[in-house]
């Protein structure tokens, strides 16, 4: 056993300006509460993993991974998965958009469920990025949808905010491209009978860098047609 009670990956590309302030609030938050943050870098231009291997250097919870020639969120918080040592795994996005301050609750909520995550769309929960308002939009449409194809019991299929207890992680790895892997990972979940929680988080701006995620009304629709192809896929696999 190695004593740790929660893993906090956090998958990053060109996150120097965010990933360390973001990695101290995590560790405020999880004071008293066993836990390590993995750290997995696409091999950032920016330098990312050196910022974290320096700061690594004086706090011995905090590990980097950097992947050299394999790039691609899913596989990079599947990665995170397999080398995190906790009873427990939590990821999110690694932007500040998403409040650490969160986590304790994720992380109680587990026990009495399987898999708790951020949902902005329950009461106390906000989708506020209005730097990106068709993103916007086009998520809380997009999250409409899922619930009327797939079930209700879910209402933030595409949150990226998770935290799981290792018996499901075990069971179900992490597929598909980019926010597609959320939809199935939480269908799936629901289906083999695991119980999920949803607790309310404030989304916000980005704080430093770019969006990795589509803006452009083009942009939009391809990621949208992906995410419709992949639910349609998961209705017929599993039903609703």
């Amino acid at each position: 056993m190695s004593g740790v009670e929660l893993s906090a990956v956090l998958p990053t590309f060109n996150e120097s300006e965010n990933i360390i302030p973001l990695i101290e609030r995590i560790e405020a938050s999880l004071a008293g509460v066993p836990h390590e943050v993995i750290v997995v870098d696409d091999d950032s231009p920016d330098g990312t993993s050196a910022v974290v291997a320096r700061f690594a250097e004086r706090h011995p919870a905090v590990k980097v991974h950097r992947r050299i020639g394999k790039k691609g969120l899913t596989t990079a918080i599947q990665d995170g998965i397999d080398l995190a040592t906790g009873d427990a795994v939590l990821w999110m996005d690694c932007d500040l958009s998403m409040p650490p301050e969160a986590i304790p609750a994720l992380y109680a909520a587990l026990a009495h469920a399987d898999v708790a995550i951020g949902s902005r769309y329950v009461p106390g929960g906000a989708d506020a990025r209005d730097d990106v308002p068709l993103h916007r939009l086009s998520s809380k449409l997009l999250n409409g949808y899922l619930k009327l194809l797939l079930g209700s019991e879910v209402t933030d299929y595409t949150t990226g905010f998770v935290c799981a207890r290792r018996r499901v992680l075990d069971d179900i790895r992490l597929r598909g491209d980019h926010g597609e892997y959320c939809i199935d990972f939480l269908h799936r979940a629901r289906k083999r009978g695991f119980a999920i929680v949803e607790l309310p988080y404030r989304n916000t701006p980005r704080v430093h860098g770019e969006s990795k995620t589509a803006t452009s009304a083009l942009g939009l629709l391809t990621t949208g047609w992906k995410y419709v192809t992949a639910s349609l896929r998961l209705r017929l696999e599993l039903g609703r």
